[in-house]
């Protein structure tokens, strides 16, 4: 496939912020799209060349790619850093360079999808002396073919700043508008202009046109003609929640349909999204939700763990998918030890605790353990933590995704041998009664937890799905994680740090913002997280600098407080939060997709007009 009919995909996914829309142009791509070339397109137009829980990292700063420009088009080095001054967007400075690049390229090779996906792979591969010689090779050999709007993409990719707006909604939609017609064919309606089939809107996807008055009657009976649909938007998301992997699902859709779906299994060693808590108000609400009776178990403040076993071999994976195996030697021995079995997934919370008083410590205390690389021995001795085992997704090959919560549950108290601060099955009891759970409520606080999970007894396991199937109860109003997308740098003796964060929301892939946060952090790293700490993380995800304000990569996600959230039309989002203050960081176990939504935002707000009234 040629690069230049992927670039005018993302030219299309550009042009709307329209959902439906962007499914559409997906869906007719992929219909057209081969076999072969299935896989590195799905990652591709998700900005990636590996699957969200492959850590490996292209790793290409800013002036790698200002020097590539200049080596594919002739234009020193300081000029083309003026266009991007200018700009701010050195993608768009890349195409606009290419385009009047002065060395001839006429012999150049079209580009293909594969030869971009190629090279770009072919970068984290290079390591050690002359590796940074040959990824400008790479780089700019592609730039120099490159065409028009292609050099754009190849740059913005590169640097991980692609965002056309294909979020796991859009291409799970996408999948099965592509690969099941049959199925889809009632949530369609037909344009009286070009006659073609397209996704109900005011206009027409496929020629802009103002959609017919019976196409949008037809419109409106759509919702009582989902069934089969849903049907496949449910195989292909439980095929995605099992591999994380669209590219692995889109090309199961087209060679083998839903039998294929169907046949999808969780392999061990390949994480999976873990399943996700709703916040209840109070016990009643969480009981109405979840069933009496229901199981009530701790709620630790450490961090996911989900734990990979097979024969010898172990894996251990955060929330974010990240392999942490190297860095808790000490886990993988209580697995080995205290869990009978050596072909598994379970479900854990790992929580940090003081050696010497043997009590919990917030997740802030042993955050770092998760990033160490160097003398993990001596952090393991001086920052210990205890697995809690709640949860187990497959045993002995079958997978136990499907099972009620209560059968699981039995399983982990029969695998797991408990020994105290190493691995244990976490502490619950099943009960309907408010009142025992208010006392169980009470227990877990005094014993340093943040609370309860209140769970449904026969419920599934629903990887990456915040469903009520089980709830959190804390009793205070709720912090949001938020994104850092913009930062200031400070004045006086805080103007050698970036010391004020512009805070976002997400909102179906796009972050929104919500408010500036400058307080929370202490000026030495001793004392806690630092204005120094995350100015070094910040510094190297600037894309952007406009006087004392920076824009960054979305990256750094921070827990914040607040005292009310407002109405505000001074942010996007629509809201602000009044006396914001950092808690903590959560970069370490949340990544862009994990942070606070619109929809929480707006659920809260809601909420407090309650007490309040």
């Amino acid at each position: 496939m040629k690069y230049s009919e992927l670039v005018r995909l993302y030219g299309q996914l550009d042009s709307t912020t329209k959902r439906l829309e962007k499914t559409y142009y997906l869906s007719e791509f992929l219909k057209k799209t081969a076999a072969d070339d299935i896989e590195p397109v799905i990652l591709l137009v998700q900005g990636r060349v590996f699957p969200s829980y492959d850590e490996r990292e292209l790793g290409v700063a800013n002036q790698l790619v200002v020097k590539a420009i200049n080596v594919a088009s002739g234009i020193a080095s300081a000029a083309i850093e003026k266009e991007w001054a200018k700009s701010g967007d050195l993608g768009k400075v890349t195409e606009s360079l290419i385009k009047g690049k002065k060395q001839s390229t006429l012999a150049a090779a079209e580009l293909t999808v594969k030869k971009v996906f190629d090279n770009l792979r072919k970068l984290t591969e290079l390591t050690g002396q002359g590796s940074v010689d040959r990824k400008l090779q790479l780089i700019a050999e592609l730039l120099s073919s490159a065409k028009g709007a292609e050099a754009r993409y190849i740059a913005r990719t590169i640097l991980g700043q692609l965002r056309v707006g294909t979020g796991a909604g859009i291409l799970r939609d996408a999948i099965a508008w592509a690969y099941f017609p049959k199925a889809v064919e009632d949530v369609f309606v037909k344009c009286h202009s070009c006659h073609k089939t397209v996704p109900p809107a005011d206009s027409c996807a496929e020629c802009g046109k103002e959609l017919g008055k019976e196409a949008k009657a037809a419109a409106a009976e759509i919702e009582a003609a989902r069934g089969e649909y849903n049907k496949i938007l449910d195989k292909i998301q439980t095929a995605y929640d099992l591999t994380n992997d669209f590219g692995v699902v889109a090309r199961k859709a087209k060679t083998e349909g839903a039998a294929g779906l169907e046949k999808v299994e969780i392999r061990i060693g390949t994480p999976i999204k873990v399943m996700l808590a709703l916040k209840a108000e109070t016990v009643q609400e969480a009981l109405d939700t979840v069933g009496r009776p229901a199981q009530c178990e701790y709620k630790y403040d450490g961090f996911r763990l989900e734990c990979h076993r097979r024969g010898n071999g172990v894996w251990l994976y955060t929330r974010r998918l990240e392999n942490v195996t190297s860095q808790f030697p000490d886990v993988v021995e209580y697995l080995r030890e205290y869990v009978k079995g050596d072909n598994y997934i379970i479900d854990s919370e790992a929580v940090g605790y003081d050696p010497k008083t043997q009590k919990y410590v917030p997740f802030q205390n042993i955050s770092q353990r998760i990033k160490r690389k160097y003398d993990i021995d001596k952090t393991a001795e001086e920052l210990p933590v205890e697995v809690n085992v709640f949860d187990i997704l497959s045993y002995d090959g079958k997978n136990l995704t499907g099972e009620p919560f209560r059968k699981r549950r039995e399983l982990i108290e029969k695998l797991v041998k408990d020994a105290k601060r190493k691995i244990v099955v976490s502490k619950a009891i099943v009960t309907g009664s408010e009142a025992e759970i208010e006392r169980f409520f009470k227990k877990a606080k005094a014993d340093g937890t943040e609370g309860l999970m209140l769970k449904k007894l026969d419920a599934p396991y629903k990887p990456g799905a915040r469903v009520g199937y089980m709830l959190k109860f804390k009793k205070v109003m709720e912090n949001l994680d938020l994104a850092i997308v913009a930062a200031e740098w400070g004045e006086g003796k805080r103007a050698k740090w970036l010391s004020s964060y512009y805070m976002a929301c997400n909102d179906n892939g796009k972050l929104l913002e919500i408010g500036k946060v400058s307080t929370g952090l202490k000026e030495k790293r001793e004392e806690g997280l630092s204005f120094d700490e995350v100015t070094e993380l910040l510094r190297p995800l600037i894309t952007e600098e406009q006087g004392r304000l920076v824009k960054v990569k979305p990256k750094i996600v921070l827990e914040v407080a607040y005292e009310e959230i407002q109405k505000s039309p001074t942010y996007e989002s629509g809201y602000a939060l009044r006396f914001p203050r950092v808690i903590r960081s959560r970069t370490e176990e949340k990544g862009i997709h994990d942070i606070n939504t619109l929809e929480d935002v707006e659920k809260l707000y809601r909420q407090q007009k309650k007490v309040k009234g």
